[in-house]
């Protein structure tokens, strides 16, 4: 008796170290993650708008169809980009995620409390890099450690009507993601939201 319950107890272990082995290996694994879906239709540091969320060609899955959505797939490795993001009549918000999708940063129009988001995006020790006694331009723009080298950015506008999803597709149009030209002014980093 003693020995069949050992068995079960032994078993049902098992099982779950390898359900939890399992769950935790999968993203890592994955092959059709959106950083890969999306690398066939985006350019790096560029932004590109997807198409319009439909049931049956939509090329992520979950998407709104009362959002405009434009991604940029970014590469850290040349040095630090600069993204702005015209801001929507209705509502605007930015993502920031790691290859591996996990979301580091997040921003939304009424955060930033202007009619463009515009932010840099570069690593750690690009932003260590930075002259401590470089002068401040901009005090307002927002400099983003990245913790990887690649990842993507979302940029989502609301169009709270069907008539005005041309409106929200126009504003994402103007958006730029692109490699710094000059040196970013030294602003006070804020910390990712979670």
């Amino acid at each position: 008796m003693i020995r069949l319950a050992f068995t079960i107890i032994a078993g049902v272990v098992l099982g779950l170290v390898v359900h939890l082995v399992s769950v935790l290996a999968l993203p890592r694994i994955a092959t059709q993650d959106a950083y890969s879906r999306l690398t066939p239709m985006t350019k790096v540091n560029a932004v590109t708008q997807l198409p319009l969320a439909d049931p049956n060609n939509s090329p992520m899955p979950f998407m709104d169809p009362a959002f405009a959505l434009a991604i940029c797939r970014y590469d850290l490795s040349g040095g630090p980009i600069k993204l702005t993001v015209p801001v929507s009549q209705a509502y605007t918000s930015v993502s920031f995620y790691t290859r591996n999708e996990i979301a580091y940063y997040a921003i939304n129009d009424r955060s930033a409390g202007k009619k463009v988001i515009e932010l840099d995006l570069m690593t750690e020790a690009q932003h260590n890099e930075l002259p401590e006694d470089e002068e401040v331009t901009a005090a307002d723009r927002l400099i983003i450690d990245s913790p990887s080298t690649t990842g993507l950015i979302l940029m989502k506008a609301l169009a709270p009507e069907p008539s005005l999803m041309q409106q929200a597709q126009a504003t994402l149009a103007a958006a730029t993601c692109a490699p710094q030209t000059e040196p970013p002014a030294k602003a006070e980093t804020p910390r990712g939201r979670r």
